[in-house]
C-alpha cells in the first residue's frame, strides 16, 4: 500500500521501519544497546555524521526511530525526538533552547510538574516566567520583554480543560519572532495538529493516550528541524532517551489511536451530558459542551473534544471525598489515557504542589474531579459515578 495517503489512520499504521532478511510483517523489537560497524573507516564517518546509521541506542534505535517518524507525520513536522517520559521531553526541549538570562511567556493553566520547572529549578539559571490566563490570550503580548524566547502553553490545559486560542498564540509568536511551543497531550495529534497554527515544536507525554493503556513510559517532541537538532544534541548527550521497548510498545499503539480516541470521546461527551444536569455537580467543563467558555475554539481547532472531563461535585473536601471514597468501577490514579476510567483529585494529587492562590487562579477547587473517560461501556461508567454522587 502506498503511503502517499494522507489519511491518519492509514499512516498510523503503514509507516514502519525497514524489514529485516526475515521480512516480517510486525516490526520486530531492537533491544541492543549499541550497533557494530564494518570496519574502521565506516564507524569514524558514523561518529563524525558523515553516514547517518545507528550508533547506539541513547541517541538512535529502529524502534524510536519509527516511533519519532510516525510521530512527525501524523503531527505535520520536519523531525523529532523521543524520551523517556513526557517530563523528560519538556524539561529537555527548554533546556536545550534556553540560555541563562532567557525569559518565558506560558499560560497560567500548566501540569504541576512543569509549573514547578519554572517556578523552582529554571530561577536557578536565571530563566524567569511570565503567566497569561487561558481566557485573557489578549494579554500575551504585553508580557514579552527584550529576553523573552519562547510562548508555552497546553491546550486542552491539564487538568481545567481549558482552550487556548492557538492561531491567535502563532500570531504573536510570528509578530515577535518567538518559538511557541505546545503541549498537545489531551488532543493527540489525531484530534489536533498545532503545527498548522503556528506552532513550532509540540510535545506529548505519550505514557497517555499515545500507549493508551497505562502500561509504558514515554515522552517526544516534533517540529522544526534546526529546533530538533538543538534537542537531539541536548538529548544524546543528558540521557534522556526513550527505550527501544517502550518505543516499540507506542509504535504499535499509534496503529489503533484513531479508533480508540473516537471511542474515547464519544463516551466523554455522554459522560458531560449528562453529569451537566445532575444536582451534585456544580459545573461541567468539557470542550465539546455548548457550555464550556471557549467551546468555539475548540471547534475551530479540534476534531472531536477530548477523553477529559472536569466538574466540581458539591460539598467540597468530604463531597470530594464521599464521592472517591464511593466508586466502585472508575479507578483511583493519578494517571489518564487509559482504556480504564481514571477520576484524580487535582488538589491533593497532580497539582497539589501548587499554592492555594495559583490553585484558585487555574480553576482547581477542592471538589475538582479530572475524569479520564474509558474504554468500558459509558452506561456502566454513568452508573458507577451516579450512585457514588448520590452518596454525598
Amino acid at each position: 500500500m502506498s503511503l502517499d495517503s494522507s489519511n491518519f489512520e492509514t499512516q498510523a499504521v503503514r509507516i514502519q521501519a525497514d524489514k529485516t532478511q526475515f521480512l516480517e510483517h510486525s516490526v520486530p523489537m531492537y533491544l541492543t544497546s549499541g550497533f557494530v560497524f564494518e570496519d574502521s573507516e565506516e564507524m569514524r564517518a558514523a561518529f563524525a555524521e558523515e553516514k547517518e546509521r545507528n550508533l547506539y541506542s541513547r541517541f538512535s534505535n529502529p524502534n524510536t526511530t519509527e516511533f519519532v517518524d510516525k510521530m512527525c507525520k501524523l503531527e505535520g513536522a520536519e523531525d523529532g525526538y523521543a524520551f523517556a517520559t513526557g517530563m523528560a521531553a519538556v524539561f529537555s526541549t527548554f533546556a536545550a533552547l534556553l540560555d541563562a538570562g532567557d525569559h518565558i511567556v506560558s499560560a497560567r493553566s500548566v501540569f504541576g510538574s512543569t509549573h514547578t520547572l519554572f517556578t523552582k529549578y529554571f530561577p536557578k539559571w536565571n530563566i524567569e516566567t511570565s503567566y497569561f490566563r487561558v481566557d485573557e490570550v489578549e494579554k500575551v503580548e504585553s508580557l514579552i520583554q527584550p529576553n523573552t524566547k519562547i510562548i508555552y502553553a497546553e491546550s486542552p490545559t491539564n487538568p481545567g480543560v481549558d482552550v487556548l486560542d492557538l492561531e491567535a498564540l502563532g500570531k504573536i509568536a510570528k509578530k515577535h519572532n518567538l518559538l511557541l511551543i505546545i503541549d498537545n497531550c489531551f488532543a493527540t495529534p489525531y484530534l489536533q495538529n498545532p503545527i498548522k497554527f503556528g506552532a513550532d515544536l509540540v510535545i506529548h507525554s505519550a505514557t497517555k493516550l499515545i500507549d493508551g493503556q497505562g502500561r509504558v513510559l514515554g515522552g517526544v517532541t516534533v517540529g522544526k528541524a534546526a529546533l530538533i537538532r538543538e534537542i537531539y544534541l541536548f538529548s544524546r548527550n543528558t540521557g534522556p532517551s526513550l527505550s527501544p521497548f517502550n518505543a516499540w510498545i507506542l509504535s504499535k499503539s499509534l496503529e489503533t489511536l484513531a479508533v480508540r480516541v473516537d471511542r474515547h470521546c464519544e463516551n466523554a461527551l455522554k459522560l458531560a451530558t449528562f453529569l451537566e444536569t445532575h444536582p451534585k455537580v456544580n459545573w461541567v467543563k468539557y470542550p465539546f459542551l455548548k457550555s464550556h467558555p471557549q467551546y468555539e475554539v475548540a471547534k475551530k481547532q479540534m476534531k472531536q473534544g477530548g477523553n477529559i472531563v472536569a466538574f466540581e461535585v458539591k460539598g467540597g473536601v468530604q463531597g470530594g471525598k464521599t464521592f472517591f471514597d464511593s466508586l466502585e468501577v472508575c479507578s483511583l490514579s493519578a494517571n489518564l489515557g487509559d482504556t480504564r476510567t481514571i477520576v484524580t483529585h487535582p488538589a491533593s494529587t497532580t497539582h497539589s504542589k501548587l499554592a492555594d492562590e495559583d490553585k484558585q487562579v487555574v480553576g482547581i477547587t477542592n471538589g475538582m474531579v479530572r475524569c479520564s473517560v474509558g474504554l468500558e461501556h459509558v452506561d456502566d461508567v454513568i452508573k458507577d459515578i451516579e450512585q457514588a454522587l448520590a452518596k454525598i
